[in-house]
């Protein structure tokens, strides 16, 4: 191995790079110039310096970096601190969340010790910095060359050219330490060569042609003579009555509210809440406009189904016109606890109703939540609104209560392969 330069030996790379492959530790310090065991550490976060005791040609080499310094190792144009490159190092074998996880915890435990802290190096820089380090490779793309290797290199090519030896043919970027020769007399059969250009100027030549002329004349002749797919279009083909394909029927999603008396969102008050979020008690409402209504419609978006389409939804207080394929549109069941509700559903048993439906209960804050509900399981979510106090103000958290039970809607709908058509193969078999 040759003899290192001086510029070599002012480097912290190349000091450590040596450490490293001579299977030299470095030291540890908390001082420049450490004298004695008490200047030494064995916790890097404790450390600001770092000591390297190398021997050389020329005798022990002795040299301390402060580890703030920043190195020639530069990945997008900045260069990494010395700290960092160390502590690459020491987690050569680590796996990446080990890696950024020893990086986190070594940034805490460096404001209470010596200051400063660590970045963690991505996974392809930090392979190629190990493999450097390590002497695997002689260059590295990220890898700043030193000033004294590079004025080496040039003079080595100008002796080459002037001896007639040739010339160094680079083979990347950073090719000093790694170089071939190319024969003078190979250059000088190039340079007698003729040069043909690109591939697009030996097929078309150099000199533009201009085709106006051409395109002048193609568009009247086209236009005199229409193509014959024109000709097809113009004529009006119509498929017979009985051969046009049906349009689809859309199936709209159909929301089940309790007919009980006691509950808290009937037909009256049940589109204030689910669309405006707002809760107010069917006793605090004019019912006149929907009490002789038994089904009422509304939108609302599905972001994670449609985000550009809006389904309507369909709510009822029955079931007495429901035909037995409604039941695969049926996406949320409103109850009070009370089973005589589910008489006529296709799933008198609640527990098995709630394993198909997204099952819902609204009462109000404070008050026991009754124990058929309880006993129903999971399938039921159960939602508990604020008192009415005779004014809409402050009612914020009716509306985090109504996107709960929308979340739960789309939840279901998704899983059942609803799209705006109508539900999937997952929904049409419940």
């Amino acid at each position: 191995m040759a003899a290192p330069t001086q510029v070599e030996l002012e480097d912290p790379l190349f000091n450590l790079r040596l450490s490293i492959t001579s299977n030299n530790a470095p030291i540890l310090a908390t001082t420049p110039n450490p004298t004695g065991a008490s200047d030494t550490v064995t916790e890097l976060s404790q450390a600001s310096h770092i000591s390297f005791n190398e021997p050389t040609l020329h005798g022990a080499h002795h040299k301390t970096f402060d580890f703030n310094t920043p190195t020639r190792y530069a990945p997008d144009g900045k260069p990494v601190d010395l700290r960092s490159i160390y502590f690459a190092w020491l987690n050569k074998d680590a796996s990446v969340t080990e890696y950024v996880a020893a990086t986190e915890r070594l940034n805490e435990e460096l404001p209470g010790g010596a200051g400063g802290s660590v970045i963690h190096l991505g996974f392809a820089n930090k392979v190629e910095l190990i493999s450097w380090l390590s002497g695997d490779e002689v260059a590295s793309d990220n890898l700043k060359p030193l000033e004294s290797v590079a004025a080496t290199a040039a003079a080595g090519d100008a002796a080459a050219i002037a001896g007639g030896k040739g010339v160094p043919l680079q083979q990347g970027a950073n090719a000093a330490a790694g170089q071939t020769m190319m024969d003078a007399r190979l250059l000088q059969i190039y340079d007698g060569e003729r040069r043909m250009g690109d591939h697009n100027t030996a097929l078309r030549g150099s000199k533009p042609i201009d085709f106006s002329s051409y395109r002048k004349l193609a568009t009247s002749f086209l236009r005199s003579h229409p193509s014959a797919a024109q000709k097809k279009e113009s004529i009006p083909q119509s498929l017979p009555t009985n051969m046009k394909k049906p349009a689809r029927r859309i199936e709209q999603p159909i929301i089940l509210l309790s007919p009980s008396a006691s509950s808290l969102l009937r037909m009256s008050n049940v589109k204030s809440f689910l669309e405006e979020g707002v809760f107010i008690p069917p006793s605090a409402l004019d019912t006149s406009s929907n009490a002789a209504s038994n089904l009422l419609q509304m939108t609302r978006v599905l972001p994670s189904i449609d985000p550009r389409t809006a389904f309507r939804f369909i709510l009822v207080d029955g079931t007495a016109m429901f035909k037995p394929n409604y039941w695969s549109r049926v996406v949320a069941v409103f109850t009070t606890g009370q089973s005589w509700q589910f008489k006529s559903y296709k799933y008198p048993n609640p527990i098995e109703l709630f394993s198909h439906y997204p099952g819902f209960y609204v009462g109000y804050g404070g008050e026991d939540e009754p124990e058929n509900v309880k006993a129903w399981g999971r399938g039921i979510t159960s939602v508990q609104v604020d008192k009415w106090t005779g004014s809409e103000k402050g009612r914020w958290r009716d509306r985090e209560l109504v996107e709960r039970i929308w979340g739960r809607i789309e939840e279901g709908m998704r899983r059942g392969g609803w799209t705006k058509d109508g539900p999937g193969l997952q929904g049409q078999g419940r």
